[in-house]
């Protein structure tokens, strides 16, 4: 049975499981920023799955039926994720820095797409970074047959940006948590700074996070430091985040609302994750 997000937000070792999956996809962007960054804004990150998804519910004799520019922007539509003209943009951007290709056949003028090599084993990481939270949460093997399972990627995607795109959760995230998923590499300056709380520290008002100097952390980011300071900045007047000492050039607290926000949200993805994998599991042992 999958894990609901109520029971995941319950669990007493969910706050270092998550910052251990914080710190693992925190790797995943130091080791390819660009790429890493697509997952890093909610409307990117929407964008992106629903890109995945037509890819893996293609059809295997007619690629009209996969991942094509005009499919693409309707589906963008439909879900109400962004305008048109957005997700063109969002398309070429992922073309000229070549996360998907055009595959080699055309139907006219329609010139279907496909992601690259590198940008499946990123997203393979992403839902082996949550698959492992998950089975440490329940000491569950989730992990173990998801990598015994090549094929299983192309099942589960589908089904977990189904999941993403009709909660409203996701959708209509919490006040703190919604400044944050429209910054670009937001979803990273949240890892970032919930990476750093101690986990014993969490039931404080204000609670540490190792972060103090901003423009190294907007360096680190390729964010603007003025742009950055000023999301802050915002985050700070909802009393959110502040400062032990000098407002920035001393360790960075956030609220435990704020904190709380994050765990929550993790939990929901968490079990959309879990509900798409055990669908795979069961239709699996059916057939």
């Amino acid at each position: 049975m999958a894990l609901v997000s109520e029971d995941i937000a319950r669990h007493p070792a969910l706050r270092r499981h998550v910052q251990a999956q914080s710190r693992t996809l925190l790797q995943t962007y130091e080791a390819n920023p660009r790429l890493a960054s697509v997952f890093a804004t909610q409307q990117r990150w929407l964008m992106a799955h629903i890109g995945l998804a037509l890819y893996f519910n293609r059809e295997p004799d007619d690629h009209r039926k996969g991942l094509t520019s005009a499919r693409f922007m309707d589906d963008i539509c439909r879900h109400s994720v962004a305008s048109r003209n957005t997700a063109d943009a969002f398309l070429k951007e992922m073309l000229h820095y070549g996360f998907i290709r055009h595959l080699p056949i055309k139907y006219g003028r329609i010139r279907p797409f496909e992601p690259t090599a590198g940008t499946l084993e990123t997203v393979a990481g992403w839902v082996m970074a949550h698959l492992r939270t998950l089975d440490s949460l329940d000491s569950g093997f989730r992990l173990a047959a998801f990598v015994a399972q090549p094929d299983m990627l192309a099942k589960l995607q589908p089904l977990v940006a189904d999941g993403l795109l009709s909660s409203h959760a996701v959708r209509e995230p919490r006040q703190t948590f919604s400044l944050f998923t429209w910054l670009d590499n937001g979803g990273i300056v949240m890892d970032w700074l919930m990476s750093g709380v101690d986990p014993d520290h969490a039931d404080l008002g204000r609670i540490p996070t190792g972060v103090v100097s901003i423009g190294d952390f907007a360096n680190w980011l390729k964010l603007s430091r003025t742009h950055l300071s000023r999301k802050l900045g915002d985050a700070e007047e909802l009393g959110s985040v502040g400062w032990l000492g000098q407002r920035g050039h001393s360790v960075t607290w956030v609220s435990s609302e704020f904190y709380q926000e994050y765990m929550t949200a993790q939990a929901v993805k968490l079990a959309i994750i879990d509900a798409a994998f055990d669908n795979c599991v069961v239709t699996s042992q059916a057939s």
